[in-house]
């Protein structure tokens, strides 16, 4: 379903367009590039071996997503076979993911976007200033 490339830095999933993924107007209803994103940023993580609702580190601390921007550039539409890329940019301070969604086969480029997410200790919310080491090294980072 997804293949890990460069160290543990980018994951590609192949997903196909749904019907109840549609809007009125019978393209991919906006709101539905975050799920596509999140497909892949889950491959990301399993290919890192980390589970993002289980920290390796020390301590209860979880990784909410606190900012996203789609760049929305031709619409998917019902059936329509893409591939969705998610890179890491960073994992120092906060998780900084870029992802790409095309056409299979290298096809036109139909939305880009990015994600961060930061790393917060339960249970007082209290906001880390790094993301832990072990998550760092799992990403191939120090």
């Amino acid at each position: 379903m997804g293949r890990a490339v460069e160290a543990k830095r980018e994951a590609v999933v192949r997903l196909r367009v749904p019907f109840y993924d549609l809007d009125p107007m019978q393209v991919v209803f906006h709101g539905n590039y975050l799920k596509y994103f999140e497909r892949a940023r889950q491959a990301l993580f399993d290919a890192a071996g980390l589970d993002p609702y289980r920290s390796p580190c020390d301590g209860d601390v979880v990784f909410p997503v606190v900012r996203t921007q789609v760049k929305h550039v031709r619409p998917l539409r019902f059936r329509d076979e893409f591939d969705c890329t998610a890179r890491l940019v960073d994992a120092r301070s906060k998780i900084v993911i870029d992802f790409e969604i095309r056409l299979a086969g290298g096809g036109a480029v139909c939305a880009r976007g990015r994600t961060e997410q930061v790393a917060v200790r339960l249970p007082s919310l209290a906001l880390e200033l790094r993301i832990p080491a072990d998550v760092r090294r799992a990403f191939g980072g120090g």
